[in-house]
């Protein structure tokens, strides 16, 4: 089984004009300790995704992208995650991908990937975690735990209480989802998740965001 890092920073393209501002973004993550992340491009064309994917591989994973007053802080065990596309993962030459409910099923996925790749899968209800619990999927997700503006259509809010019941429902890595901020963090994760997935409260400063998570988090 494998181990998911307690915050698991989603890189959302929606938030950045230009791909340079994305991975300085993932970068900045990245020097202040998040070791896992979720490339998601809702929007983007297969072309865009591509490139911006190998961009974050290149530049997060090698060493060579300078921060400012940082230094080089690519890094060869940085793990990356592809949101919803199987082809794009392994041509970017990433770890992982996770898929939602209207997307790729999970064993579909995994005749993709091979076994060697990471998979999650994001669930709503405890229907879904059930079936999911039932894939080969490496880690799944439960949410939206609060109410979030990350999603144009958000499901309906589960609450600590829906992550109390997931977390019962299966022994796979837990990792919670949805309006999730340095505030709640710690109730989210004394409910019984695994992982924290956050957006929003890392978009500002979010190498001292990060490094305040991990202290919340400890």
């Amino acid at each position: 089984m494998i181990a998911v890092p307690r915050l698991y920073p989603i890189v959302d393209a929606r938030f950045f004009r230009k791909t340079e501002d994305l991975v300085a973004f993932a970068t900045e993550l990245v020097a202040g300790g998040c070791a896992l992340l979720q490339y998601r491009n809702k929007n983007g064309s297969g072309r865009v995704m591509l490139e911006q994917a190998r961009e974050l591989k290149k530049r997060l994973t090698s060493g060579s992208h300078f921060s400012q007053n940082l230094g080089e802080v690519g890094h060869p065990t940085v793990r990356l995650i592809m949101n919803d596309r199987a082809d794009l993962a392994l041509a970017a030459g990433f770890d992982g991908v996770h898929v939602g409910q209207d997307d790729m099923l999970p064993e579909s996925v995994r005749k993709v990937l091979g076994s060697d790749h990471r998979l999650g899968v994001s669930t709503h209800n405890p229907e879904q975690l059930q079936e999911a619990d039932q894939t080969t999927a490496d880690y799944l997700a439960i949410g939206p735990v609060f109410s979030t503006s990350s999603k144009e259509k958000p499901d309906p809010v589960v609450g600590l209480e829906g992550v109390r019941r997931a977390r019962q429902l299966t022994r796979k890595p837990l990792v919670a989802i949805g309006g999730i901020t340095r505030a709640n963090a710690a109730s989210v994760m004394e409910a019984g998740a695994d992982s924290v997935a956050v957006i929003s409260d890392l978009l500002r400063d979010p190498r001292k965001s990060a490094e305040e998570f991990f202290r919340i988090l400890r």
